[in-house]
């Protein structure tokens, strides 16, 4: 096997179609030998009775024919007269009280069966035979069934039931699918349920109607998913509960630090406050991140009612061309026939497009522009600067994760904007360089359908 590889299992429906079908076909071949003995041992009841009936049947004809034949010293043969059209089933010689035959059936031996003068069932290698005799004890008569004839009835009737187990099988392959297939359902649904899970949705399964086999799991995949959620819960209220706190020192000790920096002249302490402010400024940033990052985690993606993406596009927008700083920076190339409408939280939008734009601006040139680009599906928000090779595109969506950049940053934009959009059911691609570009960057959401 290779190495690295893992082995491949065999499905759980194709084992039980397997070990199911195997075992109606030994219990039918099972069932097919005891029949065969029970038709052979009914058969030969019934061969020997019809033998020993015929024996019975047959002395006072032969005994009557004999008066009435030439008595001469040969054996003496029944006329042929369907010879070579029927097959003698039954054959019968007569013989005196000394063993010589006098009289035999047509396919009869001439020399006599190699069996005692007595009444009664005899066996020969060959034959199966009942003796007969008169009441004077003269004449005897044995009536042979060849143990040939036994034997193909007993084939065929073996045969006969041998038949059906060869339809037999594709029908209990494909009915014990079809069985199994209904009864494995239950499974998948759980599995499907299952599979919905994340830090977003954490219900417990609904376990009532689930088969009794089935009900303990659930239950299990229930306590810890309730494990998980009070974790997950701890964490979110930890990091929302720290940020929030934070902001309020932190915004003021920045502006401590700016009233600082205009009070003292210029020289070394200026540069050191202006470090410190830019330390507190990314330390803000970052604290208002981790809130972005506790509501995604919350599931705040979905919304109640539809909503115009458009607006909500152009509003941030907006924000950006208020401030002095990235004014006039920010376009939006709106193809979309109409509004662009689907069920989305306003807020978590706003954050998506946010952290977009703010991470288009940030590590874009800073004298280029940043298009937002939006159509029926998709909105796109691209910016110029150096191709990114695969690796670093695969990395950009994990968690304080700020690739190769000297740009201010907190790591958790791409990540938190993914988080968001997956749970409004689109999916965040990240490209570069840019479509229709030979450089830049792209992210593109795939929004779901209306």
């Amino acid at each position: 096997m290779t190495e690295g590889k893992q082995p491949s299992r065999a499905s759980i429906t194709r084992r039980l179609i397997t070990a199911l079908t195997g075992t109606v076909v030994v219990f039918w071949l099972i069932a097919v030998g005891i029949g065969v003995y029970v038709v052979n041992k009914e058969l030969s009841e019934t061969f020997d009775g019809a033998l020993q009936e015929t024996a019975e049947r047959l002395l006072p004809l032969v005994l009557d024919d004999l008066a009435n034949r030439d008595h001469s010293g040969d054996p003496q043969s029944l006329e042929e007269l369907n010879r070579g059209l029927n097959r003698e089933y039954l054959t019968y010689q007569v013989l005196d009280a000394n063993g010589k035959v006098i009289l035999h059936s047509h396919d009869a031996p001439a020399t006599a069966y190699d069996v005692p003068l007595k009444i009664g069932f005899h066996n020969t290698p060959r034959y199966r035979i009942y003796t007969e005799s008169s009441a004077d004890g003269t004449i005897f008569l044995h009536v042979a069934d060849a143990f040939k004839n036994r034997r193909e009835a007993s084939r065929e009737s073996g045969v006969a039931l041998l038949w059906p187990l060869l339809a037999l099988i594709p029908a209990s392959i494909i009915a014990i699918g079809i069985i199994v297939g209904r009864s494995l359902r239950p499974i998948d649904r759980l599995r499907s349920e299952i599979a919905t899970k994340d830090g977003g949705n954490m219900a417990p399964l609904v376990s009532e109607t689930l088969p009794l086999e089935l009900q303990p799991i659930a239950r299990s995949v229930n306590l810890l998913l309730e494990r998980l959620r009070l974790a997950l819960e701890a964490e979110r209220e930890f990091t929302a509960n720290s940020a929030h706190e934070l902001r309020t020192p932190i915004a003021g000790a920045l502006a401590q630090t700016q009233r600082l920096i205009a009070e003292l002249p210029q020289g070394q302490l200026t540069e050191r406050a202006g470090r410190i402010e830019t330390s507190l400024s990314n330390l803000g940033r970052l604290a208002e991140k981790l809130l972005q990052l506790s509501r995604a985690q919350a599931g705040i993606g979905t919304g109640d009612k539809p909503t115009d993406l458009v607006t909500i596009i152009e509003t941030v927008i907006g924000d950006y061309d208020r401030d002095t700083g990235t004014a006039g920076r920010v376009f939006l190339e709106n193809e979309t026939a109409e509004k662009l409408i689907r069920n989305v939280d306003i807020d978590a939008f706003a954050i998506v497009m946010r952290n977009l734009i703010e991470n288009a601006l940030i590590h874009g040139p800073t004298d280029d522009e940043v298009t937002v680009s939006v159509d029926d599906r998709t909105v796109r928000v691209i910016n110029g600067g150096a191709v990114l090779s695969a690796n670093e595109l695969a990395g950009l969506k994990k968690r304080f994760w700020r690739g190769k950049t000297k740009a201010a940053g907190s790591g958790l934009g791409l990540s938190i904007v993914e988080r968001i959009v997956g749970q409004i059911g689109g999916h965040l691609d990240l490209l570069s360089p840019a479509t229709g570009r030979t450089d830049g960057f792209e992210a593109r959401i795939t929004l779901p359908s209306a």
